[in-house]
């Protein structure tokens, strides 16, 4: 959905966001979403943005993923053709997006090849599930 500036601000301020930043100038933010019962919310975020989820939901799954090395995610940056200048700013970002993840106490899965980082995300899904469910009952 795209809003302009004054939509967004006014959002913001009836708490109509998940998470939201401002980026290079830019407001970006995921509404709060209204799943069915039962029904997972997966929402592909940065570091940032991790951090207002678990503030607003401490028990929030958290999984970082990264590349398997800056050469490689270097690589993959190029590779889909971003301009030079995302691309250091990217670079630039990954140590302390990292440190972040840690202390967010994010669980880390290194994207090496995708069908594996894809399996251990849907694990580590289906295993929170699991305990919560075991939790519950």
């Amino acid at each position: 959905m795209f809003a302009d500036e004054a939509e967004f601000r006014a959002k913001i301020a009836e708490g109509g966001f998940v998470e939201w930043a401002e980026i290079a100038g830019n407001l970006y933010g995921t509404p709060k979403p209204d799943p069915p019962a039962g029904c997972d919310v997966l929402l592909e975020i940065d570091v940032q943005g991790a951090a207002q989820v678990r503030e607003s939901h401490p028990d929030a799954l958290c999984i970082f993923v990264e590349a398997p090395s800056a050469a490689e995610q270097e690589s993959r940056l190029r590779g889909r053709g971003d301009p030079e200048a995302h691309i250091a700013k990217r670079l630039a970002l990954a140590d302390s997006e990292r440190i972040q993840a840690y202390e967010l106490n994010a669980i880390h899965v290194v994207n090496d090849s995708l069908e594996e980082a894809v399996s251990a995300v849907a694990l580590l899904i289906e295993e929170t599930r699991r305990q919560r469910s075991s939790n519950d009952g």
